[in-house]
């Protein structure tokens, strides 16, 4: 992350509570408490949040990034000029939080355009950007070189070290430690809904915080309105306000807290950037709370309200303060929670949302925008399920043209191909074009009681199969089918033959991702099946479909590492599997998971030398470098493959982490000059010179040697 130029532009996306911001915190907090004399070897980490940033930038208060850090809305401001010196010198960590937070269409573009041209005026420094994966377009910055990757779910070692870790921290008496330790590690491993739950890093922290003193609820919703109680608990309006002399002592329990929310919550979603814009201006805020207390009889609601948004300038509780007379919810998460649960208390308590607007107004207006999937979710999770089912057949009902959802690289490239004579489909279909019935499966899985509407169930989960066994008008993108199949998994699991479709779609199927997808649906929903396991084994070893193999390949090693047949099965396939991408997988998965196991470095130095597929090699050099670079025959094996492999990728591969673990190293910097004059391929000569430029800029000879390196390639480029 600090050092790696592979990682110089990174975008870390990831689910609601998946931890984004938390990662980019623990980066800056970690800098701070590494001694000084190392801390100063490192880049400094500057966090953004991006919906400050496009605040500041639309009041007028900045014009660049740079001018932000100078003038904008942060707590510190910093010279402009020595700021600009360490940002050219690529003395800077520059973590852009929340991409997702700024909403309106027009303003993102704005930001994503100055976050290119930052990159651009200053191409030494590291940059990470986070952003929800719901609503997120990829494609412009992955044309300017960022790279992509996803937060997973915690898996269940990750669960259980996090679990005691918690307890180890939070509590002092062992017995009552040991004691409600084991009550939450019971209640995720008994509990279907609760594990699911406690893979998401912000639910697993609630659930942990609920688990001191009350057994845990099943579902979100009631998980969310149980945490935001601790949340308000420690929001303690009353004792600031009875030290006041210009307030009467006042009663403000959990319930108006959590009423008030509501209609924060409630008016944040209608005003004109909706749920994206978890931004509320002070006079807003000041007046839905005086109205509030108007309601409730509280003398001095005006004084009472004013003091309350004091108290949020000082600190932090459910509500933040945000800079520039503006608020919004700490986390977006509780911003979703409390607008669901005001459109739930309209609809069941006041009664002033009929079924009827519920579906047309609420769903009807907005399933469309991914932004409020979560919200209609969270309202699908706390009202009766026969409304449930109602609000599914609406959803399966709706009409999307498909046409606007096909992949534009691909309709261009079987444009040209068609040009040319080959006959190919108009184009593949993103996931978005069948977003209603992905939302209705969503809407399903939350229902508390599926059972009242098992008809519909099972009429969404036909109309879901059809879908990825037709593939009409269009075929699917790879992730569409996965989305898809996933959704049939989930909304079937208790209906036997959802099973039995899953496994027949490894022996018909025209769709050449579907199998796969099966096989991954398969362990992660049947993980408890007994015979789940034996059949993963059986297609990792015997299915024609080296993709399936593949899939089963990693599903093996990361459900069942435990398993004493799991590590020799992976060594088996990273050796003899005949397609090259299995292989590939198991070399990545044994490296991953058995990184302590005295013969995964063996099996990697030999992959690395031999095995003949240059994308094997490529994997298994790399995960040496990184995994084992303290050994004392890890740099001499990655010179030799820089020199020698057949394949240019490989060389190129050593090169690079050559350069990134062994810079320092007395042999490194001649032979790149070597492979930078000698290396027969073009690509491998490059990037010596880049690695070499990048990492002796600052040495004298440096000039020289790419003014040699210049007329070289001029010699080379003239015809004989």
């Amino acid at each position: 992350m600090w050092t790696d130029d592979h990682c110089r532009y990174l975008v870390i996306l990831g689910d609601p509570g998946s931890g984004k911001s938390i990662f980019l915190q623990y980066l800056a907090l970690d800098w701070a408490t590494i001694p000084l004399a190392k801390a100063t070897q490192q880049p400094i980490p500057l966090l953004i949040e991006l919906r400050t940033y496009n605040s500041s930038r639309n009041a007028g208060k900045c014009h660049n990034l740079l001018e932000f850090f100078h003038n904008g809305d942060v707590i510190h401001h910093l010279n402009q000029h020595r700021l600009q010196e360490w940002l050219e010198a690529g003395k800077v960590l520059v973590m852009f939080d929340g991409l997702d937070e700024v909403f309106d269409p027009a303003h993102r573009e704005t930001v994503i355009k100055d976050i290119h041209r930052f990159t651009n005026r200053y191409p030494q420094t590291r940059v990470i950007v986070t952003s929800r994966i719901i609503g997120y377009k990829a494609q412009r910055l992955r044309d300017t070189e960022f790279r992509h990757f996803l937060l997973q779910d915690l898996d269940s070692e990750q669960i259980q070290d996090f679990i005691q870790r918690w307890h180890k921290l939070t509590f002092i008496d062992e017995a009552d430690k040991l004691r409600k330790q084991k009550r939450l590690q019971q209640a995720i491993d008994n509990s279907k809904a609760i594990k699911e739950l406690a893979g998401n890093p912000l639910l697993l922290t609630m659930m942990a915080i609920l688990n001191r003193n009350q057994e845990l609820p099943r579902d979100r919703g009631e998980l969310y309105n149980q945490a935001s109680r601790v949340l308000l608990h420690q929001w303690d309006v009353e004792r600031n306000l009875l030290q006041d002399p210009r307030v009467d002592p006042v009663t403000i329990d959990y319930q108006d807290k959590q009423a008030m929310l509501r209609q924060i919550a409630y008016f944040m979603q209608s005003a004109d950037k909706g749920l994206a814009g978890n931004l509320i201006q002070g006079s807003d805020l000041a007046r839905i709370l005086t109205n509030y207390l108007k309601s409730v009889e509280i003398s001095n609601p005006r004084t009472v309200a004013r003091l309350l948004i004091e108290q949020l300038r000082s600190r932090n509780f459910i509500l933040c303060f945000l800079g520039g007379d503006t608020y919004g919810f700490v986390h977006r998460t509780f911003l979703e929670y409390f607008c669901a649960s005001e459109y739930v208390r309209q609809f069941q308590q006041a009664q002033t949302l009929t079924i009827e607007q519920l579906i047309t107004e609420v769903f009807g207006k907005h399933w469309q925008d991914e932004s409020w999937h979560e919200v209609l979710r969270l309202i699908a999770g706390m009202i009766d399920a026969r409304f449930v089912g109602e609000i599914i057949e609406y959803l399966m009902e709706q009409k999307i043209n498909r046409r606007e959802f096909v992949d534009e690289y691909e309709l261009r490239q079987n444009r040209l191909l068609r040009q040319h004579g080959v006959s190919r489909k108009e184009g593949v279909l993103r996931k978005e074009g069948v977003l209603n019935l992905l939302l209705a499966a969503n809407c399903l899985a939350e229902a508390r009681n599926k059972t009242a509407i098992a008809p519909i169930a099972t009429r969404l989960q036909e109309v879901l199969k059809k879908e990825v066994e037709q593939e009409y008008p269009y075929p699917l993108k790879r992730e569409a089918v996965v989305a898809i199949v996933s959704a049939i998994a989930t909304v079937g699991q208790d209906a036997p033959t959802t099973l039995n479709w899953l496994k027949s779609c490894l022996q018909f199927s025209s769709s050449p991702y579907l199998p796969a997808a099966a096989v991954q649906a398969i362990a992660q929903n049947w993980k408890d099946d007994p015979e789940t396991l034996l059949l993963l084994q059986q297609w990792a070893q015997s299915d024609k479909d080296g993709w399936v193999r593949c899939a089963a390949v990693e599903s093996i090693a990361r459900g069942w590492k435990d398993d004493f047949e799991t590590l020799p099965l992976l060594q088996q396939k990273a050796q003899s599997d005949k397609d090259w991408y299995v292989r590939h997988a198991a070399v990545k998965e044994i490296a991953r998971g058995w990184k302590d196991d005295s013969e995964t470095l063996p099996l990697l130095r030999q992959l690395a030398q031999s095995d003949k597929n240059e994308y094997v090699r490529y994997a298994a050099v790399v995960k040496i470098a990184r995994g084992w670079k303290d050994d004392s025959e890890t740099l001499p094996l990655l010179q030799q493959l820089a020199q020698s492999d057949k394949h240019e990728n490989v060389r190129r591969a050593a090169v690079v982490e050559i350069v990134r673990g062994w810079k320092d190293d007395s042999e490194t910097l001649p032979l790149l000059q070597q492979i930078a004059q000698s290396d027969e391929h073009a690509i491998v000569r490059h990037t010596a010179v880049v690695e070499i430029g990048g990492s002796w800029k600052d040495e004298p000879w440096m000039l020289g040697f790419l003014c040699d390196q210049l007329r070289w390639c001029c010699r080379q480029s003239r015809p004989q």
